[in-house]
């Protein structure tokens, strides 16, 4: 995702709940959109918002901050190019498909469930794998 700021407005105790979730062993990976990225200014005009998609991004890293000291939390920005937004917990996958010219929250969203040795789970996460490698430190 580029902000996810919704989901953060919607659950604004959400830091808390992720650090109380790595404390307890789960993996927390969130990789933002760079704020300063060509890529999050492209989107942000092709939304009809400018800067303020950056605006977002950076908010969502600002509500960030106090679970990122907690260990087993780890947030990275990235700069790709993206055509959909996607939301992991645990064997459950939710994926935002980015239609040019729409914000996010006016696409629709695909609910997928691991299952074992079915396709679309793992094509999934191995896109996000792709753009998390290619990201760095918030």
């Amino acid at each position: 995702m580029y902000a996810g700021l919704f989901l953060f407005d919607s659950h604004p105790d959400l830091p808390d709940q992720l650090a109380e979730k790595a404390k307890a062993g789960a993996q927390i990976r969130i990789l933002l959109g760079d704020p300063d990225s060509e890529m999050v200014r492209q989107r942000g005009e092709e939304e009809g918002i400018g800067g303020d998609l950056a605006a977002r991004a950076r908010i969502t890293r600002r509500y960030l901050e106090p679970a990122m000291t907690t260990p087993g939390v780890e947030v990275r920005l990235h700069d790709t190019i993206l055509y959909n937004s996607i939301y992991r917990f645990d064997d459950d996958v939710l994926v935002n498909p980015h239609v040019l010219g729409a914000p996010a929250g006016q696409n629709p969203v695909l609910h997928f469930r691991y299952i074992p040795g079915a396709r679309t789970f793992r094509h999934y996460m191995r896109s996000f794998d792709y753009a998390w490698e290619r990201g760095g430190p918030a």
